[in-house]
């Protein structure tokens, strides 16, 4: 892969990924606060201003990474977690699940909005826009909508600390989400092989083709 080539796909990318985690991480925010928790707001991340959320790790470096070792293949990133406290909620159980939910929904909703204004917006004006600003634009459109395709994908798989696993936890019965909780330390360890063994992939991608197919109605 020359530097042209991976010039291109991080101009490409990098917005795609701001974007994506962004609203990720606001959208908990957002929700724990309208649940009754100032502690993302007091923690100045209810903002769209991505120094705000970015991860040096996991929003420059792991992205980049995977970007060269992977060809442009597979890029994926992450911003710093919004600190939830919930016992803030009034009940801190279905709560935190409400707010781990949040984040998900938001990247398929961002994913829709970026096709519809693809679809309905941007493509209807081919040929009237310039071809040096409206490529690069459909390109960033389109890495946009598959980003928070796979983010949204990929936090749901049922492993706490992901969002899935949080989610599971706030809507099983306490004797099994006390279970799901003593997972939780070892969690993170849990994901890596599940990357690193490709297992990822028996949950994402059918997810992904599932939420392409909800897109595709607009």
């Amino acid at each position: 892969m020359d530097f042209g080539v991976i010039l291109r796909e991080i101009l490409i990318s990098a917005p795609a990924i701001l974007i994506a985690i962004v609203f990720h991480e606001l959208a908990h925010g957002w929700v724990a606060y309208k649940l009754g928790d100032n502690t993302a707001k007091f923690s100045g991340r209810l903002t769209l201003n991505p120094i705000s959320h970015i991860d040096l790790f996991g929003t420059i470096i792991m992205p980049f990474l995977l970007l060269v070792l992977t060809s442009g293949q597979w890029v994926f990133g992450y911003a710093k977690p919004v600190p939830v406290n919930p016992y803030n909620f009034k009940n801190p159980k279905i709560g935190m699940a409400i707010t781990a939910a949040g984040g998900p929904l938001a990247n398929l909703l961002l994913a829709i909005a970026c096709t519809i204004i693809l679809k309905w917006v941007l493509l209807p004006f081919m040929g009237a826009i310039p071809n040096f600003i409206f490529e690069p634009l459909i390109l960033i459109f389109k890495a946009t909508i598959m980003i928070n395709i796979v983010l949204a994908a990929f936090n749901l798989i049922p492993i706490p600390p992901l969002d899935g696993g949080r989610i599971i936890i706030g809507v099983l019965p306490v004797r099994y989400s006390e279970m799901m909780e003593r997972i939780e330390p070892f969690g993170s360890l849990i994901v890596i092989l599940m990357i690193v063994t490709g297992l990822t992939s028996v949950f994402v991608w059918p997810l992904v083709k599932l939420f392409f197919s909800i897109i595709s109605f607009f």
